[in-house]
């Protein structure tokens, strides 16, 4: 097939649609079509084989929040559609509304269908969300919980799809190096510092925790530390509860440093308000490390509580320490849900069985 993907996502989501692309890069011929967000790099790059990358020159080149995206849509599925009358694509998928307006546009009169993917429902763009669920060929929802959130924004069900966020399971493995460790009990904090991340949860659960060591892992880069609002108050927080000595912030690091990081770890905990991709949730069950995750989002779908990992509700210190001292004194529980996790995260969650589950959609949106 000839796919094209319109996107403009960032962050894990951008990590997220390259890992699709690359995989199904080596059956498919993919293109990548996204607005220049910076002044680097070349016009068409070949990032893998059988995809490539299409910068589109239209308005500044420099990262825009999606407000300020909108002014340069119709220009950009103007491009589209010069591009794609050239070189028609079998199918095409748009990632968030600023790529579905952008796709709408650039395929109209080509006769080539379009599937959609949100991500998150955007409140203040409810009806142009609805309008793009309603018209695409497909909705490609990455959980259930997603889905319900399509269904009541008005999207049809049985024009939904669940394919969920993936993770990189010949990356993030049982086997591998670790980082290093003392002798305390290791519980991690991967993502943002903050409050609807999980963090400060995180460290009033050990308050209940004794002889156990929290790593936070993420934020501002190392030498910024000193200077970020949010890592000042959880370092006050910590000092306020009398646990600084066992809470270390790491700041941001490499992504290639996080399987072993995870590996050191006897449970990463991440505990979010939302949760739209379970990443986090997703890379410590590939490594094998138990989960303790929030009960919302795309965790609902990827943890079988008590089986692949346990499930708390958000902002419940007391329970997540509850939960926390329960896996940490019981190593064969921790061993069971480390073998699960991994075994679920690699045969349900790895990029070839999420691209298969996409090319599937493609080809009944094309049928």
């Amino acid at each position: 097939m000839n796919i094209a993907i319109v996107a403009s996502a960032t962050g894990n989501k951008r990590h997220h649609i390259l890992s699709v692309a690359r995989e199904l890069g080596r059956d498919h011929h993919v293109t990548i079509y996204s607005r220049r967000d910076s002044a680097e790099g070349k016009a068409r790059t070949r990032v893998a084989p059988g995809v490539m990358m299409e910068h589109i020159e239209v308005g500044p080149a420099r990262d825009l929040a999606p407000a300020d995206v909108m002014p340069y849509l119709k220009d950009v599925g103007q491009y589209l559609s010069r591009r794609w009358s050239q070189e028609r694509p079998d199918v095409i998928h748009a990632h968030s509304w600023t790529g579905g307006l952008a796709a709408v546009t650039g395929a109209s009169g080509l006769g080539v269908p379009v599937t959609q993917t949100f991500h998150t429902v955007d409140a203040a763009h409810v009806k142009l969300e609805r309008a793009l669920g309603r018209n695409a060929r497909a909705v490609i929802a990455g959980s259930g919980d997603e889905e319900s959130a399509l269904i009541r924004l008005g999207v049809p069900r049985n024009n939904i799809a669940i394919v969920p966020y993936g993770v990189d399971t010949e990356r993030f493995h049982r086997q591998g190096p670790v980082a290093t460790r003392g002798s305390r009990k290791r519980l991690l904090h991967l993502g943002p510092l903050t409050p609807e991340r999980g963090a400060p949860t995180i460290i009033r659960a050990l308050q209940g925790l004794q002889d156990v060591e929290l790593v936070l892992a993420g934020g501002p880069e190392p030498e910024l530390l000193d200077g970020d609002r949010e890592v000042r108050r959880l370092r006050a927080l910590a000092q306020q509860l009398g646990v600084a000595d066992r809470v270390t912030l790491l700041g941001q690091v490499k992504r290639t440093a996080v399987p072993k990081l995870m590996r050191s770890a006897d449970a990463v905990v991440s505990v979010p308000r939302e949760a739209t991709t379970g990443i986090v949730a997703l890379e410590a069950m590939a490594c094998g490390v138990p989960v303790i995750a929030s009960a919302v989002g795309a965790h609902l779908d990827s943890i079988i509580d008590g089986v692949t990992g346990l499930l708390v509700p958000p902002d419940r210190p007391a329970r997540t320490a509850r939960l926390a001292r329960e896996l940490l004194t019981d190593p064969t529980l921790r061993t069971a849900l480390g073998y699960a996790g991994a075994d679920r995260a690699r045969s349900r969650y790895s990029w070839e069985r999420v691209s298969q589950e996409l090319v599937r959609v493609y080809e009944l949106a094309c049928a």
